[in-house]
């Protein structure tokens, strides 16, 4: 992927189990309040293109709810899981493909919906980001809604405060190196510092999404601050514990001077309608 290469990215892939991230520590609170703010933007119905989708966590979710999911992913292991877990579940997605985030092999006009929660953290030039947004754009039906994910700029310097106190000098200058223009590098070796990423800004984040063609655009923080507890397991397993990180990350999600603070970011917009074009209803 440009200046990512995408065997850099199948090798992280092949490392790390992506497949259980959201289903422990602050990956809980991501997931639900991914599916929180999707829940709100989404059409009633219709086909979703969930590009980056990985083994299919929101996928199969959305597969549930009643759309017509097709997964892709650049990556073969997750999206072979993806398959593996198709065969068994009684909400399959439509189709799993292999593709990349920059070339969709899906026709002009045919989705209600494009997820890329994912692909834009590992397209490190903005013009691949814009190009990626556009080849949503381009799939998407008028009236069709996008919702794409960035992590926050500031996510690496505000993690490693909160979860590493020892100061490795590894990570400290990683995260100093990406904040003034997001280019994010790990050359410690060590894969729990994630891999080569761009990180964004929110205003950047809507500034792609604008300059790739879509209107209405919105930006949220997705966790807010409650992934930086460093008791979070412990709160998240309590009821009350868990309602007020929820609420919290609600009350701030659209606050410009703190939307940063979360460790990811969602961007709605809507493809615009072209003269003579109609919003085809689902």
């Amino acid at each position: 992927m440009s200046n990512t290469p995408l065997r850099m990215i199948v090798e992280y892939y092949d490392g790390f189990a992506e497949e259980d991230r959201l289903t422990t520590g602050s990956g809980q609170l991501e997931f639900e309040r991914t599916k929180e703010l999707l829940g709100r933007s989404l059409p009633p119905s219709g086909l979703i293109v969930d590009v980056g989708g990985g083994s299919g966590a929101y996928g199969f979710w959305l597969a549930s709810l009643g759309y017509a999911v097709h997964l892709i992913d650049a990556t073969p292991r997750l999206a072979n899981e993806a398959l593996r877990r198709n065969n068994a579940s009684k909400h399959p997605l439509t189709a799993v493909t292999i593709g990349d985030a920059r070339h969709l092999g899906v026709a002009d006009v045919s989705a209600d919906v494009v997820l890329l929660l994912g692909p834009l953290y590992h397209l490190t030039t903005r013009r691949d980001r814009v190009t990626a947004l556009q080849e949503a754009r381009r799939i998407l039906r008028p009236g069709g809604v996008l919702a794409a994910a960035g992590i926050s700029r500031y996510a690496a310097t505000l993690d490693g405060l909160a979860f590493h106190p020892a100061l490795d000098t590894r990570l400290v200058a990683m995260r100093q190196r990406s904040l003034p223009d997001g280019q994010y590098r790990n050359d410690s070796g060590d894969p729990r510092y994630f891999t080569t990423a761009y990180f964004h800004r929110p205003e950047d984040l809507a500034d792609e999404l604008a300059e790739a063609g879509f209107i209405d655009v919105r930006v949220f923080g997705i966790e807010g601050p409650g992934w930086l507890l460093t008791d979070f397991e412990a709160r998240w397993a309590d009821a009350d514990g868990r309602a007020e990180i929820l609420n919290v990350a609600r009350l701030l999600e659209g606050e410009r001077s703190v939307v940063g603070m979360s460790a990811h970011l969602m961007a709605v917009g809507t493809r615009p309608l072209q003269p003579g074009e109609t919003v085809d209803v689902p």
